[in-house]
């Protein structure tokens, strides 16, 4: 979640008239994440999320992921709710972009993920892709192998500022994903973002799901890929075989990965940290000014990268340990 749009308080309180909310009691942004200006609302009815979409979500898509919310919740999983206004849109118009108010939910978000939060990760992410298999919108994943040398293209001339010989290195790796990336494994609906800022928690004990703006249908082993890369890397950027064995096993007891999904994991983990060193090199360089939040270091992936290089098979991430 991010800040870029702000909104003047006479917008704000002709958007919220057109709700059974009451009135704006206090507002404030959301300065964490990277993709959609986020706002914090209080009424005098309750709190709520208002989000302005920006960026990379493209409008067309906005049916696409308030269809997944509700289809989420009616299956047990806890997620933003959107609320329609009187005319029963939920998607409205706000500073001249897309908007929409959702369902605040309670818990908070883990900085330091503990060996147990990766556990009660790993099986939310499995009922995930379980409640979201019957659901029939469509969605391609635009940030997947085919979408990560046009963004690095546009930004490789300035890679080497970041760290020298980056570019060149970058380009033989994509090159590799794209010649090796895995075909036909098992599919759905994923978050493809589940980050530890996306998922709240209340103790140990998840209390929602949040972000869902990336979901696409793609290889649902990628998914837990995304997690293994987000969850179960320490601030030294070694990787944790105690935290990737809980989430990995946990997951593996819902739903049981095959062995083509096995063997595939390494290279699902590399392309899984190529899509987020893409799209932080590019933010980085393209940083907008006066943005309330500050570019994520690319870095932090193309280490991630360098280590999955290494990776033999998936027990060496914990599977079946």
């Amino acid at each position: 979640m991010a800040v870029y749009t702000e909104v003047p308080d006479e917008e704000l309180n002709r958007f919220v008239a057109d709700y059974d909310i009451g009135t704006a009691v206090s507002f404030k942004g959301i300065a964490e994440g990277v993709e959609n200006s986020n706002f914090l609302l209080k009424t005098t009815e309750g709190v709520f999320v208002l989000t302005l979409y920006e960026r990379r979500v493209d409008p067309a898509d906005l049916p696409f992921f308030i269809g997944l919310l509700e289809h989420l919740a009616a299956r047990g999983v806890t997620c933003p709710q959107p609320l329609r206004d009187r005319g029963g849109n939920v998607l409205k118009t706000l500073c001249r972009r897309p908007a929409a108010l959702m369902t605040f939910l309670e818990g908070v978000w883990v900085r330091r993920p503990t060996v147990e939060h990766c556990q009660a990760l790993g099986g939310a992410l499995a009922s995930l892709h379980e409640a979201a298999a019957d659901y029939d919108g469509r969605r391609a994943n635009a940030l997947s192998v085919d979408g990560w040398r046009p963004i690095f293209a546009a930004v490789a001339d300035r890679a080497d500022s970041v760290a020298p010989g980056l570019s060149a290195e970058m380009e033989t790796e994509i090159s590799f994903l794209e010649t090796h990336w895995p075909q036909d494994l098992p599919g759905g609906i994923i978050h493809a973002d589940l980050f530890p800022d996306n998922v709240f928690f209340l103790g140990n004990t998840i209390s929602g799901l949040i972000d869902f703006y990336f979901a696409c249908r793609d290889m649902l082993a990628y998914d837990l890929a995304i997690c293994l890369n987000a969850w179960c890397f320490e601030p030294d950027m070694s990787f944790n075989l105690t935290k990737g064995r809980a989430l990995m096993n946990a997951y593996a007891r819902r739903r049981p990965l095959g062995e083509a999904e096995i063997a595939a994991l390494p290279i699902l983990a590399r392309g899984a940290a190529m899509r987020f060193f893409v799209t932080r090199l590019y933010d980085l360089v393209n940083h907008p000014p006066g943005a309330f939040v500050r570019p994520k270091d690319p870095m932090e992936y193309a280490k991630r990268i360098r280590f999955h290089r290494s990776v033999t098979n998936a027990r060496e991430y914990g599977l079946g340990l």
